[in-house]
Protein backbone atom coordinates (compact mmCIF):
# COMPACT_ATOMS: atom_id res chain seq x y z
CA UNK A 1 0.00 0.00 0.00
CA UNK A 2 1.63 3.58 -1.20
CA UNK A 3 1.53 6.32 1.20
CA UNK A 4 -1.39 8.19 -0.29
CA UNK A 5 -3.29 5.45 0.20
CA UNK A 6 -2.18 4.73 3.80
CA UNK A 7 -3.01 8.42 4.19
CA UNK A 8 -6.51 7.99 2.97
CA UNK A 9 -7.07 5.10 4.91
CA UNK A 10 -6.04 7.12 7.72
CA UNK A 11 -8.04 9.92 7.84
CA UNK A 12 -11.10 8.84 6.05
CA UNK A 13 -14.41 8.91 7.97
CA UNK A 14 -15.80 5.10 8.17
CA UNK A 15 -19.08 4.37 6.26
CA UNK A 16 -20.74 3.03 10.19
CA UNK A 17 -19.53 5.85 11.60
CA UNK A 18 -21.69 7.13 14.07
CA UNK A 19 -23.62 10.60 13.35
CA UNK A 20 -23.22 13.34 15.70
CA UNK A 21 -25.81 15.60 16.07
CA UNK A 22 -25.37 19.43 15.26
CA UNK A 23 -26.53 22.95 16.50
CA UNK A 24 -26.51 25.65 14.61
CA UNK A 25 -25.49 28.43 16.21
CA UNK A 26 -26.56 31.52 14.74
CA UNK A 27 -23.70 34.66 16.06
CA UNK A 28 -25.21 36.63 13.70
CA UNK A 29 -26.04 40.51 16.09
CA UNK A 30 -24.52 38.65 19.57
CA UNK A 31 -22.27 39.77 21.57
CA UNK A 32 -18.67 37.60 21.94
CA UNK A 33 -19.90 36.62 25.48
CA UNK A 34 -22.56 34.65 24.11
CA UNK A 35 -20.34 32.52 21.55
CA UNK A 36 -19.68 28.90 22.99
CA UNK A 37 -16.61 28.84 24.98
CA UNK A 38 -15.67 25.81 24.44
CA UNK A 39 -14.94 26.52 21.10
CA UNK A 40 -12.96 29.66 21.70
CA UNK A 41 -10.46 27.19 23.88
CA UNK A 42 -7.07 25.80 22.45
CA UNK A 43 -4.76 23.68 23.61
CA UNK A 44 -1.16 23.61 23.70
CA UNK A 45 0.12 24.36 20.45
CA UNK A 46 -3.21 24.47 18.86
CA UNK A 47 -3.93 27.66 16.80
CA UNK A 48 -7.08 28.75 14.25
CA UNK A 49 -6.62 29.42 10.39
CA UNK A 50 -9.12 29.94 8.00
CA UNK A 51 -9.39 29.31 4.58
CA UNK A 52 -12.31 30.77 2.38
CA UNK A 53 -13.31 30.19 -1.47
CA UNK A 54 -16.19 31.78 -3.84
CA UNK A 55 -18.43 30.04 -6.32
CA UNK A 56 -18.35 30.08 -9.91
CA UNK A 57 -21.55 32.33 -10.34
CA UNK A 58 -19.23 35.39 -8.01
CA UNK A 59 -18.68 37.82 -10.18
CA UNK A 60 -14.89 37.61 -10.26
CA UNK A 61 -14.99 34.04 -10.63
CA UNK A 62 -17.33 34.44 -13.65
CA UNK A 63 -14.49 37.09 -15.48
CA UNK A 64 -11.84 33.51 -14.38
CA UNK A 65 -14.28 31.17 -16.28
CA UNK A 66 -14.67 33.69 -19.13
CA UNK A 67 -10.86 34.59 -20.00
CA UNK A 68 -9.95 30.75 -19.62
CA UNK A 69 -12.88 30.21 -21.87
CA UNK A 70 -11.52 32.19 -24.54
CA UNK A 71 -8.08 30.67 -24.14
CA UNK A 72 -9.76 27.37 -24.62
CA UNK A 73 -11.47 28.62 -27.76
CA UNK A 74 -7.74 29.51 -29.32
CA UNK A 75 -6.10 26.55 -28.50
CA UNK A 76 -8.98 24.23 -29.36
CA UNK A 77 -8.26 25.38 -32.91
CA UNK A 78 -4.22 27.05 -32.53
CA UNK A 79 -2.38 24.91 -30.14
CA UNK A 80 0.71 27.78 -30.22
CA UNK A 81 -1.98 30.09 -29.28
CA UNK A 82 -0.36 33.26 -27.54
CA UNK A 83 -3.36 34.41 -25.14
CA UNK A 84 -3.80 37.50 -22.00
CA UNK A 85 -7.12 38.02 -22.11
CA UNK A 86 -8.81 39.34 -19.15
CA UNK A 87 -12.29 40.12 -18.26
CA UNK A 88 -14.54 42.70 -16.53
CA UNK A 89 -18.32 42.67 -15.86
CA UNK A 90 -21.09 44.71 -13.87
CA UNK A 91 -24.99 44.67 -14.66
CA UNK A 92 -25.59 43.81 -17.99
CA UNK A 93 -22.17 43.72 -19.31
CA UNK A 94 -18.92 41.80 -20.21
CA UNK A 95 -15.95 42.92 -21.22
CA UNK A 96 -12.65 41.23 -22.42
CA UNK A 97 -9.45 42.83 -23.28
CA UNK A 98 -6.43 41.68 -23.56
CA UNK A 99 -3.86 40.70 -26.13
CA UNK A 100 -4.33 37.48 -28.48
CA UNK A 101 -2.35 36.20 -31.30
CA UNK A 102 -3.48 33.27 -32.56
CA UNK A 103 -4.71 31.59 -36.18
CA UNK A 104 -7.81 30.09 -34.74
CA UNK A 105 -11.32 31.95 -35.84
CA UNK A 106 -12.87 32.49 -32.61
CA UNK A 107 -16.45 33.62 -32.09
CA UNK A 108 -15.41 35.79 -29.01
CA UNK A 109 -18.85 36.77 -28.21
CA UNK A 110 -20.51 33.46 -28.60
CA UNK A 111 -17.96 32.11 -26.03
CA UNK A 112 -18.34 34.79 -23.59
CA UNK A 113 -22.35 33.93 -23.52
CA UNK A 114 -21.88 30.24 -23.38
CA UNK A 115 -19.68 30.22 -20.76
CA UNK A 116 -21.99 32.90 -18.67
CA UNK A 117 -24.79 30.27 -19.65
CA UNK A 118 -22.88 27.62 -18.33
CA UNK A 119 -22.44 29.31 -14.89
CA UNK A 120 -26.62 29.62 -14.86
CA UNK A 121 -27.19 32.59 -15.51
CA UNK A 122 -29.81 33.30 -17.60
CA UNK A 123 -32.08 36.11 -15.78
CA UNK A 124 -30.78 39.33 -15.29
CA UNK A 125 -32.98 38.89 -11.88
CA UNK A 126 -30.15 36.63 -10.67
CA UNK A 127 -27.47 39.43 -11.65
CA UNK A 128 -27.13 38.65 -15.82
CA UNK A 129 -28.62 37.77 -18.54
CA UNK A 130 -26.45 35.59 -21.37
CA UNK A 131 -28.86 36.23 -23.41
CA UNK A 132 -29.17 40.01 -22.97
CA UNK A 133 -26.18 41.00 -21.88
CA UNK A 134 -23.58 43.70 -23.69
CA UNK A 135 -20.06 41.66 -24.62
CA UNK A 136 -17.56 44.25 -25.16
CA UNK A 137 -14.51 42.72 -27.34
CA UNK A 138 -11.27 44.98 -27.30
CA UNK A 139 -8.70 42.46 -28.34
CA UNK A 140 -5.20 43.20 -30.03
CA UNK A 141 -2.39 41.24 -30.61
CA UNK A 142 1.04 40.89 -28.22
CA UNK A 143 4.05 43.10 -28.49
CA UNK A 144 6.17 42.07 -30.60
CA UNK A 145 8.50 43.34 -28.27
CA UNK A 146 7.55 40.35 -26.22
CA UNK A 147 7.36 37.87 -29.09
CA UNK A 148 10.77 38.22 -29.79
CA UNK A 149 12.21 37.63 -26.58
CA UNK A 150 9.88 35.06 -25.82
CA UNK A 151 9.26 33.14 -28.49
CA UNK A 152 12.25 34.42 -30.75
CA UNK A 153 12.11 35.89 -33.94
CA UNK A 154 9.67 34.01 -36.60
CA UNK A 155 9.04 32.30 -33.44
CA UNK A 156 12.23 30.33 -34.12
CA UNK A 157 13.07 29.25 -30.54
CA UNK A 158 12.76 25.55 -29.83
CA UNK A 159 10.97 24.10 -26.71
CA UNK A 160 14.32 23.98 -24.92
CA UNK A 161 15.27 27.62 -25.71
CA UNK A 162 11.65 29.54 -25.05
CA UNK A 163 11.70 32.05 -23.02
CA UNK A 164 9.71 32.89 -19.56
CA UNK A 165 6.82 35.18 -20.96
CA UNK A 166 7.55 37.52 -18.03
CA UNK A 167 9.51 37.77 -14.79
CA UNK A 168 8.15 36.88 -11.49
CA UNK A 169 7.91 34.52 -8.45
CA UNK A 170 5.93 31.43 -8.35
CA UNK A 171 5.04 29.33 -5.46
CA UNK A 172 4.00 25.73 -4.83
CA UNK A 173 3.10 24.12 -1.41
CA UNK A 174 1.92 20.88 -0.26
CA UNK A 175 1.19 19.31 2.99
CA UNK A 176 -0.12 15.49 4.51
CA UNK A 177 -2.76 16.56 6.22
CA UNK A 178 -5.32 15.55 3.38
CA UNK A 179 -5.36 12.69 0.88
CA UNK A 180 -5.21 15.56 -1.61
CA UNK A 181 -1.89 16.89 -0.06
CA UNK A 182 -3.93 19.89 0.66
CA UNK A 183 -4.55 22.00 3.60
CA UNK A 184 -8.01 20.88 5.07
CA UNK A 185 -8.77 24.00 5.99
CA UNK A 186 -8.44 24.91 1.87
CA UNK A 187 -10.23 22.12 0.84
CA UNK A 188 -13.32 22.08 3.11
CA UNK A 189 -13.74 25.77 1.95
CA UNK A 190 -13.56 24.40 -1.50
CA UNK A 191 -15.60 21.50 -1.89
CA UNK A 192 -18.43 23.38 0.23
CA UNK A 193 -18.26 25.82 -2.22
CA UNK A 194 -18.65 23.50 -5.09
CA UNK A 195 -21.76 21.75 -3.12
CA UNK A 196 -23.52 24.89 -3.80
CA UNK A 197 -23.33 24.76 -6.93
CA UNK A 198 -24.46 21.05 -7.28
CA UNK A 199 -27.17 21.04 -5.09
CA UNK A 200 -28.36 24.47 -7.26
CA UNK A 201 -27.58 22.88 -10.59
CA UNK A 202 -28.82 19.06 -9.88
CA UNK A 203 -32.26 21.08 -8.60
CA UNK A 204 -31.75 19.60 -4.39
CA UNK A 205 -31.89 23.34 -3.51
CA UNK A 206 -34.42 25.12 -6.06
CA UNK A 207 -33.81 28.28 -3.70
CA UNK A 208 -30.04 28.89 -4.43
CA UNK A 209 -28.70 30.80 -7.27
CA UNK A 210 -25.31 31.29 -8.46
CA UNK A 211 -23.49 33.85 -6.59
CA UNK A 212 -22.24 32.64 -3.19
CA UNK A 213 -18.99 32.24 -0.60
CA UNK A 214 -17.51 30.03 1.58
CA UNK A 215 -15.07 30.23 4.65
CA UNK A 216 -13.68 27.47 6.71
CA UNK A 217 -12.04 27.71 10.35
CA UNK A 218 -9.81 24.99 11.41
CA UNK A 219 -8.39 24.27 14.54
CA UNK A 220 -4.78 22.93 13.99
CA UNK A 221 -1.89 21.60 15.80
CA UNK A 222 1.90 22.08 15.22
CA UNK A 223 3.55 18.87 15.50
CA UNK A 224 6.97 19.25 15.10
CA UNK A 225 6.63 21.43 11.74
CA UNK A 226 3.48 19.25 11.03
CA UNK A 227 0.04 20.74 10.44
CA UNK A 228 -2.24 18.44 12.02
CA UNK A 229 -6.13 19.52 12.02
CA UNK A 230 -7.88 19.00 15.37
CA UNK A 231 -11.47 19.88 14.35
CA UNK A 232 -13.76 21.86 12.27
CA UNK A 233 -14.25 25.48 14.71
CA UNK A 234 -16.38 27.72 12.48
CA UNK A 235 -18.14 27.17 8.96
CA UNK A 236 -19.38 30.67 7.01
CA UNK A 237 -21.69 29.93 3.90
CA UNK A 238 -23.12 32.80 2.30
CA UNK A 239 -24.95 31.96 -1.03
CA UNK A 240 -26.91 33.76 -3.05
CA UNK A 241 -30.83 33.03 -2.38
CA UNK A 242 -34.18 33.23 -4.40
CA UNK A 243 -36.50 35.98 -2.82
CA UNK A 244 -39.28 34.88 -0.52
CA UNK A 245 -37.07 31.62 1.15
CA UNK A 246 -37.31 31.74 4.78
CA UNK A 247 -33.51 31.89 6.39
CA UNK A 248 -34.60 29.50 8.84
CA UNK A 249 -35.06 27.21 5.15
CA UNK A 250 -32.10 28.17 4.14
CA UNK A 251 -30.32 27.37 7.06
CA UNK A 252 -31.53 23.84 7.57
CA UNK A 253 -30.67 22.77 3.98
CA UNK A 254 -27.31 24.20 4.13
CA UNK A 255 -26.56 22.38 7.35
CA UNK A 256 -27.97 19.01 5.98
CA UNK A 257 -27.40 19.44 2.06
CA UNK A 258 -24.08 20.96 2.01
CA UNK A 259 -22.32 20.83 5.24
CA UNK A 260 -22.78 17.63 6.18
CA UNK A 261 -22.37 16.24 2.78
CA UNK A 262 -18.93 17.51 2.37
CA UNK A 263 -17.48 17.83 5.95
CA UNK A 264 -16.23 14.91 7.82
CA UNK A 265 -18.22 13.99 10.70
CA UNK A 266 -14.79 13.71 13.05
CA UNK A 267 -14.23 17.12 12.23
CA UNK A 268 -17.57 18.45 13.60
CA UNK A 269 -18.54 18.82 17.58
CA UNK A 270 -21.08 20.22 19.30
CA UNK A 271 -18.95 23.52 19.70
CA UNK A 272 -18.51 23.68 16.06
CA UNK A 273 -19.69 27.73 14.96
CA UNK A 274 -21.89 28.12 11.85
CA UNK A 275 -22.98 31.47 10.06
CA UNK A 276 -25.37 30.99 7.36
CA UNK A 277 -26.37 33.60 5.34
CA UNK A 278 -25.35 35.96 8.07
CA UNK A 279 -26.57 38.98 6.37
CA UNK A 280 -30.04 37.73 6.13
CA UNK A 281 -30.73 38.60 2.58
CA UNK A 282 -28.31 37.90 -0.09
CA UNK A 283 -30.90 38.02 -3.36
CA UNK A 284 -28.94 40.27 -5.49
CA UNK A 285 -25.89 38.82 -6.57
CA UNK A 286 -23.49 38.07 -9.62
CA UNK A 287 -22.42 41.25 -11.76
CA UNK A 288 -25.48 43.12 -10.23
CA UNK A 289 -24.08 43.04 -7.11
CA UNK A 290 -20.55 43.78 -7.57
CA UNK A 291 -18.00 44.58 -10.51
CA UNK A 292 -15.96 41.14 -11.39
CA UNK A 293 -12.83 41.30 -12.85
CA UNK A 294 -9.99 38.32 -13.51
CA UNK A 295 -7.51 37.30 -11.20
CA UNK A 296 -8.66 38.59 -7.95
CA UNK A 297 -9.28 35.26 -6.39
CA UNK A 298 -5.42 33.85 -6.51
CA UNK A 299 -5.35 33.09 -3.24
CA UNK A 300 -8.55 30.83 -3.41
CA UNK A 301 -7.39 30.00 -7.00
CA UNK A 302 -4.28 28.00 -5.17
CA UNK A 303 -3.74 27.23 -1.02
CA UNK A 304 -6.49 29.35 0.71
CA UNK A 305 -3.23 31.29 2.63
CA UNK A 306 -0.86 28.55 3.52
CA UNK A 307 2.33 28.55 1.77
CA UNK A 308 2.92 31.63 -0.37
CA UNK A 309 1.99 33.49 -3.77
CA UNK A 310 3.57 35.19 -6.09
CA UNK A 311 1.19 37.40 -6.99
CA UNK A 312 0.39 36.32 -10.51
CA UNK A 313 -3.06 35.24 -11.79
CA UNK A 314 -3.31 32.23 -14.07
CA UNK A 315 -6.85 32.57 -15.91
CA UNK A 316 -6.90 34.12 -19.11
CA UNK A 317 -2.83 32.98 -19.59
CA UNK A 318 -1.24 30.73 -22.52
CA UNK A 319 1.33 28.17 -20.97
CA UNK A 320 4.05 31.03 -22.07
CA UNK A 321 3.36 33.11 -19.12
CA UNK A 322 5.07 30.98 -16.22
CA UNK A 323 2.67 33.19 -13.79
CA UNK A 324 0.84 30.04 -15.04
CA UNK A 325 3.03 27.14 -15.66
CA UNK A 326 5.29 27.77 -13.26
CA UNK A 327 3.33 28.03 -10.34
CA UNK A 328 1.73 24.28 -11.57
CA UNK A 329 5.34 22.89 -12.05
CA UNK A 330 5.93 24.00 -8.29
CA UNK A 331 2.79 22.52 -6.97
CA UNK A 332 4.01 19.28 -9.19
CA UNK A 333 7.54 19.37 -7.24
CA UNK A 334 5.89 20.12 -3.64
CA UNK A 335 3.56 17.27 -3.99
CA UNK A 336 5.84 14.83 -5.36
CA UNK A 337 8.27 15.70 -2.53
CA UNK A 338 5.69 15.08 0.20
CA UNK A 339 4.11 11.84 -1.58
CA UNK A 340 7.50 10.53 -2.24
CA UNK A 341 7.79 10.70 1.81
CA UNK A 342 10.89 13.00 1.57
CA UNK A 343 9.15 15.50 3.76
CA UNK A 344 5.60 15.95 5.06
CA UNK A 345 5.09 19.83 4.28
CA UNK A 346 6.87 21.87 1.97
CA UNK A 347 6.94 25.24 0.13
CA UNK A 348 8.57 25.48 -3.33
CA UNK A 349 9.73 29.28 -5.09
CA UNK A 350 10.60 29.59 -8.16
CA UNK A 351 11.98 32.68 -9.79
CA UNK A 352 12.29 33.71 -13.81
CA UNK A 353 13.02 36.39 -16.11
CA UNK A 354 11.48 37.44 -19.66
CA UNK A 355 13.06 36.17 -22.14
CA UNK A 356 15.52 33.84 -20.12
CA UNK A 357 14.66 30.24 -20.70
CA UNK A 358 16.84 28.73 -17.04
CA UNK A 359 14.75 29.41 -13.65
CA UNK A 360 16.94 32.28 -11.80
CA UNK A 361 16.31 30.38 -8.71
CA UNK A 362 15.01 27.02 -6.79
CA UNK A 363 13.74 27.04 -2.81
CA UNK A 364 12.77 24.56 -0.82
CA UNK A 365 10.82 25.17 2.66
CA UNK A 366 10.30 21.59 4.50
CA UNK A 367 9.38 23.67 7.92
CA UNK A 368 11.74 21.10 9.57
CA UNK A 369 10.04 18.37 8.52
CA UNK A 370 12.61 16.72 6.12
CA UNK A 371 13.43 13.06 6.35
CA UNK A 372 16.58 13.22 4.05
CA UNK A 373 18.90 15.87 3.67
CA UNK A 374 17.97 19.27 2.20
CA UNK A 375 21.34 18.53 -0.62
CA UNK A 376 19.32 15.43 -1.29
CA UNK A 377 16.30 17.10 -2.05
CA UNK A 378 17.45 19.87 -4.32
CA UNK A 379 19.49 17.03 -6.00
CA UNK A 380 16.13 15.12 -6.47
CA UNK A 381 14.73 18.21 -8.20
CA UNK A 382 17.51 18.67 -10.38
CA UNK A 383 17.40 15.27 -11.23
CA UNK A 384 13.59 15.01 -12.09
CA UNK A 385 12.51 18.31 -12.96
CA UNK A 386 13.08 20.21 -15.98
CA UNK A 387 12.14 23.48 -15.10
CA UNK A 388 12.75 25.68 -18.55
CA UNK A 389 9.20 27.04 -19.67
CA UNK A 390 8.93 25.15 -23.05
CA UNK A 391 10.01 21.50 -21.12
CA UNK A 392 7.21 22.86 -18.39
CA UNK A 393 4.80 23.21 -21.49
CA UNK A 394 6.09 19.82 -22.72
CA UNK A 395 5.57 17.52 -20.33
CA UNK A 396 2.88 19.16 -18.38
CA UNK A 397 0.99 19.15 -22.20
CA UNK A 398 -0.40 22.63 -21.13
CA UNK A 399 -0.81 23.72 -25.30
CA UNK A 400 -4.36 21.55 -24.56
CA UNK A 401 -8.01 23.17 -24.09
CA UNK A 402 -8.36 22.22 -20.73
CA UNK A 403 -7.84 25.34 -18.47
CA UNK A 404 -11.70 26.81 -18.58
CA UNK A 405 -12.45 23.61 -15.94
CA UNK A 406 -9.15 25.15 -13.77
CA UNK A 407 -11.04 28.16 -13.50
CA UNK A 408 -13.38 27.66 -10.71
CA UNK A 409 -13.03 25.56 -7.65
CA UNK A 410 -9.03 25.42 -7.19
CA UNK A 411 -6.21 24.74 -9.52
CA UNK A 412 -4.68 21.95 -7.17
CA UNK A 413 -5.90 19.12 -4.99
CA UNK A 414 -7.74 17.89 -7.77
CA UNK A 415 -8.36 14.18 -9.34
CA UNK A 416 -8.63 15.04 -13.09
CA UNK A 417 -6.91 13.44 -15.14
CA UNK A 418 -5.87 16.44 -17.43
CA UNK A 419 -4.39 18.22 -14.23
CA UNK A 420 -0.94 16.18 -14.93
CA UNK A 421 0.61 18.67 -12.32
CA UNK A 422 -1.33 16.44 -9.90
CA UNK A 423 0.21 13.35 -10.72
CA UNK A 424 3.65 13.04 -8.44
CA UNK A 425 6.81 11.90 -9.02
CA UNK A 426 8.08 9.25 -6.96
CA UNK A 427 11.70 9.63 -6.25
Amino acid sequence: MNRLQKLTNQLQTTDNEEQKSFEIVNTSGQSSQNISNTALKLGQDEFLFSSESVNEGHPDKLCDLVSDAVLDACLAQDPTSIVACETAAKTGMVMIFGEITTKAKVDYEAVVREAIKNIGYDDAKKGIDYKTCNVIVAIEQQSPDITQAVHGVGLSKSDEELGAGDQGIMFGYATDETPELMPLSHILATKLGKRLTDVRKQGICQWVRPDGKTQVTVVYKNVNGRMVPQRVHTILISTQHADGVSNAQIREDLLEKVIKYVVPSKYLTKDTLYHLNPSGRFVIGGPHGDAGLTGRKIIVDTYGGWGAHGGGAFSGKDPSKVDRSAAYASRWIAKSLVASDLCSRCLVQLSYAIGVAKPLSVYVDTYGTNKVSMNEIYSKIDSNFDLRPGLIRKELQLRRPIYNKTAAYGHFGRSDNDFLWEKPKRM
